[in-house]
């Protein structure tokens, strides 16, 4: 990868920084989250958009151009196969990121599916940081 300017390297920062809050606000609310559905989506939210953030900043560090989407799979086809295959199942999190922030919306986070959503969320992260490491 070619380096970054001190602008993109700055935007990088601030993607992981933003999705490792996103993550521990996740953790945090993830015990009071079993007989909650209203704080199980939120938990789902957090989720997604740590995952979302994770991938960005890799984008970002890759200097791949991507749209403003909530669209893990987008965001996983922009990044290549490799880590698209790798990452495949953090397409579950994209309806958590804005189907359910309004009434009626349809994606259900049942019990239990709060501690699906962290581990995946941490997958990313764990995935993304190696590959921003090596890089």
């Amino acid at each position: 990868m070619q380096p970054l300017d001190p602008e993109a390297e700055s935007l990088l920062r601030e993607w992981i920084e933003k999705a490792d809050a996103d993550l521990e606000v996740a953790r945090r609310m993830a015990a009071e989250a079993a007989d909650n559905l209203r704080i199980r989506e939120i938990v789902g939210f957090h989720c997604q958009q740590a995952a979302e953030k994770y991938l960005k900043g890799l984008l970002t560090r890759c200097q791949i151009e991507f749209p403003k989407t909530h669209d893990i799979k987008l965001l996983l086809q922009l990044a290549g196969d490799p880590l698209a295959d790798s990452l495949g199942g953090a397409k579950w999190l994209t309806p958590f990121g804005v189907e359910i922030r309004y009434p009626g919306d349809t994606a259900e986070m049942l019990p239990g599916d709060e501690g699906k959503a962290i581990e995946i969320a941490e997958k990313v992260k764990q995935v993304v940081l190696a590959i921003l490491a090596t890089g």
